[in-house]
């Protein structure tokens, strides 16, 4: 089965220039004035085995403003880089192309799927160049990861496309080691986790589904940084385009709500080394806030539809589930509440504001009137027609050749 391993890597201007409001908020985008990880991670490749499959950087700058220096930046990087599998970059500027050939085939009405700004939106690129390339598995990996098991491919394509349990294995998740070897999160503890329990949950999952048998199981948490997805998968669902985090596990949801289970193999891991989150706290927990009211949403809007299933918030127990349910407001303004007088008790009085207006965002975020399950099955529907599109021998000839690969 031809491979396709996806990788994006998140840019920033020089260190001395700092962050605006308006840029996109990725974890932990690399400054242009750095080396960053990227070559770290490409080198690692070479202690696979198994090299027989091609890797695609994905090149994301998080303003408009430095998207050509971000292509030249990663560029220079694939260059230097010793990786002994084919490396091929896909920037901002082979979006424009891409979408300047979907017009030209007809195709202009699936370009809002296709942009580069925002977890969800990259990691639907992320399906969409193995479709292009014809792959029938993809393999997404973050640049700020190293392999260190020289069989992880042999065990990504081991399950994939079979049939486990009477299920077919459309998606597998691997999962991170931390840098001192281990699979569970170490955090800081702080007063306002003890209300945001958000590593005890994961840790608490963690052990169930990763650090007991069988080997692969059915699991409600999946990382956005080591997963393996199907073609007939890739195909049918996305990333959902208006998850700004957590996009991972919402794509487990939607997977799940179209009638696939989402697998984890507790053999397949990869070294996780991520430099430190540049935003605040608060700024972090609003992401996390949105992302979970949003997802608690889909999940209480969803309706009959043809070919879907119901998914509810207990079938994500311990984690997500425990942020699904109908307690999420009083864990956020407990958290923040404690946070806030944290903040406060250190003089910072615009991080005061900020996390009390976390609680606002919340309530606002939960009067939304939109329907997020219609939306995204509209958002399926044209996805599934602009796959078919892209299959077509001809229209898929053209769009690599408008990538000059």
């Amino acid at each position: 089965m031809r491979a396709t391993m996806m990788i994006p890597s998140y840019w920033r201007r020089e260190t001395a220039l700092g962050m605006r409001e308006t840029d996109a908020v990725y974890d932990h985008p690399t400054p242009l004035d750095e080396a960053g990880t990227l070559q770290r991670a490409l080198e690692s490749i070479n202690v696979l085995d198994d090299k027989d499959f091609e890797v695609v950087v994905i090149a994301v700058a998080n303003a408009q403003d430095i998207e050509a220096r971000t292509e030249e930046k990663v560029s220079d990087i694939i260059s230097s880089a010793s990786c002994q599998v084919p490396v091929h970059l896909f920037s901002h500027a082979h979006l424009q192309r891409i979408h300047e050939a979907m017009r030209q085939a007809g195709g202009a009405n699936f370009l809002e799927l296709l942009r580069l700004r925002g977890y969800s939106n990259i990691r639907n690129l992320c399906l969409f160049v193995p479709h292009l390339l014809g792959s029938v598995i993809a393999v997404l990996i973050d640049d700020d990861e190293v392999f260190e098991d020289p069989a992880f491919m042999a065990k990504a394509r081991e399950y994939i496309g079979g049939i486990h349990d009477g299920h077919f294995v459309g998606a597998v998740a691997g999962y991170y080691l931390q840098p001192d070897g281990d699979w569970r999160l170490k955090r800081e503890r702080k007063p306002w986790m003890e209300h945001w329990d958000q590593v005890d949950r994961m840790n608490e999952t963690f052990e169930r589904i990763i650090g007991t048998g069988p080997r692969l199981k059915e699991t409600p948490f999946v990382f956005g940084g080591n997963m393996v997805v199907h073609a007939e998968v890739f195909r049918q669902v996305l990333f959902d385009p208006y998850v700004t985090r957590g996009e991972d596990i919402d794509f487990l949801i939607n997977m799940k709500m179209c009638g696939y289970r989402f697998f984890l193999d507790n053999t397949l891991s990869i070294k996780h080394l991520p430099p430190p989150k540049p935003h605040a706290v608060w700024k972090q927990l609003r992401e996390d806030i949105c992302r979970f009211v949003r997802e608690r949403a889909k999940l209480r809007k969803q309706e009959p539809a043809a070919d879907m299933v119901r998914v509810s918030a207990e079938e994500l127990d311990p984690y997500p589930g425990a942020f699904l349910k109908d307690d999420l407001e009083d864990k956020i303004e407990r958290a923040c509440g404690v946070l806030a007088d944290e903040y406060r008790t250190d003089g910072k009085e615009t991080d005061v504001a900020e996390t009390v207006k976390n609680i606002d965002v919340a309530h606002s975020e939960a009067r939304s009137r939109e329907n997020p399950f219609q939306r995204f099955l509209r958002m399926k529907k044209l996805w599934e027609e602009m796959m078919a599109f892209v299959g077509q021998n001809k229209i898929r000839g053209q769009l690599r050749s408008a990538l000059g690969w």
